[in-house]
């Protein structure tokens, strides 16, 4: 068999990790992924500018990016509805983001919620990061801190 065709295509997911929401919803998306689509990024690892360089780091706290690896960026609602096609229990919520209109009603939901995002935290009990949920292990090089963590830059 090809390289190629054993390589598995991963999409990155820049996230704000040290926000408890964000990472709450990175943690979830680590249990959905059972194909190994994505590769989970901090914002704040040099990486990410990396990978969207023509997004602006405000942006980057604003909203979830996912960028694909033909460098393509999709963010807030629209990055759910692209994710959603790569995690097989999410496929529903990604059709329903395809019917005419729905995505602009997410979009509005999308950036309520995140200018909201660390009161949300407080409301659902997301403090140290929803410790209730840990990230899945399966030797995997993205995994998520249990808590809001600084990138070692060693």
């Amino acid at each position: 068999m090809s390289n190629a065709v054993t390589h598995r295509v991963r999409h990155a997911v820049l996230f704000d990790s040290d926000c408890p929401f964000c990472v709450f919803q990175s943690k979830m998306m680590t249990w959905l992924d059972w194909l190994g689509r994505l590769r989970l990024l901090p914002i704040k690892d040099p990486e990410a500018a990396q990978l969207a360089p023509d997004v602006r780091r405000e942006d980057l706290l604003e909203a979830m990016h996912c960028v694909t690896p033909e460098g393509k960026v999709f963010r807030g609602a629209r990055a759910i509805r692209f994710i959603s096609f790569r995690l097989p229990l999410a496929i529903p919520l990604g059709l329903l983001l395809w019917i005419p209109g729905v995505i602009f009603l997410a979009e509005k939901v999308y950036m309520v919620i995140s200018r909201n995002r660390l009161v949300l935290s407080r409301v659902f009990g997301c403090k140290e990061a929803c410790a209730i949920l840990p990230a899945r292990k399966e030797g995997r090089e993205d995994q998520i801190p249990d808590k809001p963590t600084e990138v070692s830059k060693g």
